[in-house]
């Protein structure tokens, strides 16, 4: 039998995924308990800038996507989440090679999910502090495949 948290890891995991950027971007759901979740990242060269630190974009996208997986920890099965803002700080340039995002909930309401999270480099220095927003949705399936 299944452990309530290896239920909600297998869970996390399927939506975390079933993102086709996140997929091309690399990332790893590397953990996942209620009100959090941990995502790594190797970075190539295509995820550079033109200094040779990995892209602002990378960063920003690691930290909404592992806040988003913070944030399906709280929701029902036919319930989705969707940024509605965040704010992320860049304390440093993000060199690499590896990435690590931890995300947690800080306030999970009917309607919104708040949540922050911390993007590390490979020495372990913080590099970048988002907060989020999460809007709580019906989960509606994959807008590719909506009808017109």
């Amino acid at each position: 039998m299944m452990s309530v948290n290896e239920e909600l890891f297998l869970n996390v995991k399927k939506r975390f995924y079933e993102a086709p950027f996140v997929v091309a971007l690399g990332f790893s759901l590397t953990g996942a308990e209620p009100d959090a979740a941990e995502v790594s990242f190797a970075a190539n060269e295509s995820h550079r800038q033109q200094d040779g630190f990995i892209h602002a974009g990378v960063v920003s996208t690691l930290a909404d996507h592992a806040g988003g997986a913070a944030g399906w920890t709280r929701v029902r099965a036919d319930d989705t989440v969707l940024s509605a803002e965040f704010k992320i700080t860049f304390l440093r340039p993000a060199i690499g090679p590896e990435l690590l995002c931890r995300a947690r909930v800080l306030k999970a309401g009917k309607r919104l999910i708040f949540t922050q999270a911390e993007v590390f480099d490979s020495g372990g220095a913080l590099v970048a502090h988002m907060t989020q927003t999460l809007a709580v949705v019906k989960r509606s399936g994959s807008p590719l495949h909506a009808p017109a």
